[in-house]
């Protein structure tokens, strides 16, 4: 039985199937992502959504749709699903459903009377193309498809509008159509693998509407153009493949090409392999270097996150290669800033004062797999470069005092991971002065930085500095977070000490130099497991806090407030589960497993195969934001990995 595998009983009921999605993604940007019926329930949906660098920095739908009809004895059957306005869903293709199945590709099966009809998408890698096959299994006579392309050409995060400028115009290319609807629009090319015909009946498509943009308080409606449908018979046994990219190509190689992408895919018979798969979407390759994109659909590059995800969505599943060669990409855009202050073009938040610390953390990780000397021939440099360059008190924004901790000014706009904003860009959670994570990972980067150099003869003089720091700052970590309540502050400014229970804490009991003893250690780790564990990963705000917050709901300054009061955040669970075994040892071992079931369960809900942005901190623990998410799965990664190392 497939691991992603859904009957009848739950596609034909859209209260169950329409909040499930799925994603597929080509490693270069482009994407596929829409409901397991079919039915687009966000302006970000789409059947080939591709960035045009052209154009910005953003994605851009191009085909959002395509509408199949089987037609026998004259009479037509339409398998494509939309919702229009009165909560009107037409045409109700979704009550022909008979399974959909996700194990390799995402396979939906049809019953029409006595045809049976499958449907599967595979997304060609690196390509921005996209192929449907259909293959008729069974009918008891003639057969005929139809298939009407609803085109959108817009930004992903914008809506279309009947209009007059939209071109209608189109040539024949070999078993399709080239077309495109504005200027500065890459050509859609939508062919087949046998020979169809092409009907010109332009029309709109008006009132179409996507419920989850509706839930978010953002504008919700729009209308697509359709430019007419293909036509083609088709026999029982046989099967055809569309291509929609923006390139054209030899109808003869769609087979070929069908064939040699499922050869490359790892079929998601397991958890582990669903996480896998999903850990692998993330990847980006651009003509500027190698990346890792932090969510789908609407994030972008994001420095924090990628070093965040890094060893997770790598080195947890057997791809050093692809860190190495990620992490060669980031080092550039750290050395620049470093150098001479410049951003990244490519790289949002660069800038920010923890980032460098994270990256010492993602390198740190890769230490463990590749060892003293590999590690240093490859990020040494920038290892040394970063603790200097902190320790100079040259980074803009951290400045360290004669303790060895360092402060950071997070008044004006957001300097750490919890970033939600105000309209005028100040900070909804005013972590400012001395942050706990900041100077747990500073701690952890001096002391990573001594052992990589500790045989280095040439450095023996910085790794006494370093030490030297270290040692004084671990003195004082303590002195400042560590209350009399067993937990650690959140942040210290001035005489003010933040009381509010939040997982930053877990970050400093889960690193490997932690300033914390074993006591310590365990002394947070109770707070945090009583107040904030929950089977999604932590809150970010205790209950017992003010202003918590659990559900991410209302309109978008409502959500923008509740971002980090109260919802649970998956990626911390790997320092939780780093914690947890560094003071309970082997002992601990069934418990972290047992966390692991509500990251599993989570493998059939939400977008199938991969974790939301974060999660409500009250039952049940509802998955919201953004459908796939790099660090929550890295997070969960590293902590399976940890498992699969401790149960060897």
């Amino acid at each position: 039985m497939s691991y992603l595998k859904f009957d009848k009983s739950l596609m034909i009921n859209l209260e169950q199937s329409l909040p499930k999605e799925m994603l597929r993604t080509n490693q270069s940007g482009a994407y596929h992502c829409t409901t397991i019926v079919g039915c687009n329930t966000r302006k970000q949906h789409g059947l080939l959504v591709i960035p045009i660098p052209e154009m910005d920095d953003d994605n851009h739908v191009l085909l959002s749709s395509l509408d199949e009809t089987v037609i026998q004895h004259g009479a037509p059957f339409n398998l494509g699903l939309h919702k229009y306005n009165d909560n009107c869903y037409s045409p109700n293709g979704h009550k022909y459903i008979r399974e959909y199945d996700c194990e390799t590709v995402p396979r939906t099966t049809y019953r029409v009377g006595g045809v049976i009809l499958t449907k599967e998408k595979i997304f060609i890698s690196h390509e921005n193309r996209i192929l449907i096959r259909y293959t008729l299994v069974d009918a008891h006579s003639q057969t005929t498809l139809q298939f009407r392309p609803f085109l959108a050409f817009r930004n992903a995060n914008d809506l279309c509008m009947e209009n007059g400028v939209a071109s209608r115009d189109y040539r024949e290319v070999k078993n399709g159509i080239a077309t495109c609807m504005y200027a500065g629009y890459p050509t859609l090319y939508m062919q087949c693998s046998h020979k169809m015909d092409f009907v010109f009946q332009p029309n709109w498509y008006k009132g179409i509407e996507y419920i989850k943009d509706q839930e978010r308080g953002i504008p919700y409606r729009e209308d697509l153009y359709v430019p007419g449908y293909f036509q083609l018979n088709i026999k029982k046994g046989e099967s055809i493949i569309f291509s929609a990219g923006i390139s054209e190509v030899s109808p003869r190689s769609l087979a070929k090409m069908y064939e040699a992408e499922i050869k490359t895919r790892t079929p998601r018979t397991s958890f582990y392999n669903c996480m896998k798969n999903c850990a692998k979407q993330f990847y980006v390759d651009r003509t500027e270097g190698k990346y890792i994109l932090a969510g789908y659909p609407w994030f972008k590059i994001r420095a924090r996150d990628e070093f965040i995800a890094l060893p997770g969505t790598t080195l947890s599943v057997h791809h050093r290669g692809d860190f190495e060669q990620i992490m060669d990409t980031a080092q550039k855009a750290l050395h620049a800033f470093i150098a001479d202050g410049t951003t990244d073009s490519v790289m949002q938040g660069i800038d920010l004062p923890d980032v460098p610390l994270w990256a010492i953390w993602a390198i740190q990780q890769y230490y463990k797999e590749a060892g003293e000397t590999e590690t240093r021939k490859r990020y040494g440099a920038i290892v040394k470069e970063i603790v200097d360059f902190i320790l100079s008190n040259r980074h803009p924004n951290l400045e360290i005092n004669d303790s060895g901790l360092i402060s950071t000014n997070g008044r004006t706009y957001p300097v750490s991971w919890m970033d939600s904003s105000n309209p005028d860009g100040t900070p909804i959670v005013a972590r400012t002065g001395y942050l706990v994570e900041f100077n747990a990972l500073w701690y952890n980067a001096l002391m990573f930085a001594s052992a990589l150099y500790a045989t280095d003869e040439a450095e023996r003089e910085c790794v006494m500095k370093w030490e030297q720091v270290a040692a004084t700052c671990k003195d004082a970590f303590t002195d400042m977070f560590m209350n009399d309540f067993g937990y650690l502050y959140d942040y210290v400014t001035g005489l003010f000490t933040d009381l509010s229970v939040r997982p930053n804490m877990i970050i400093a009991a889960g690193l490997d130099y932690s300033p914390l003893d074993r006591r310590q250690r365990k002394s947070v780790l109770d707070v945090v497991t009583r107040e904030l564990l929950t089977p999604k990963g932590l809150r970010t705000l205790s209950p017992k806090s003010y202003g918590y917050t659990p559900c991410y709901l209302g309109s978008p300054s409502e959500r923008e407030y509740a971002y980090y009061q109260g919802s649970a955040r998956p990626w911390l669970m790997g320092f939780y589960a780093d914690a947890y075994i560094k003071v309970f040892g082997m002992s601990g071992v069934s418990f972290i497993e047992r966390m692991m079931i509500g990251f599993e369960d989570e493998m059939t809900q939400g977008c199938i195969g991969s974790l939301s942005e974060l999660y409500d901190g009250n039952p049940p623990f509802t998955g919201r934001g953004a459908v796939s998410f790099a660090t929550n799965v890295g997070g969960v990664l590293r902590v399976l990995r940890l498992l699969k190392n401790l149960n060897l």
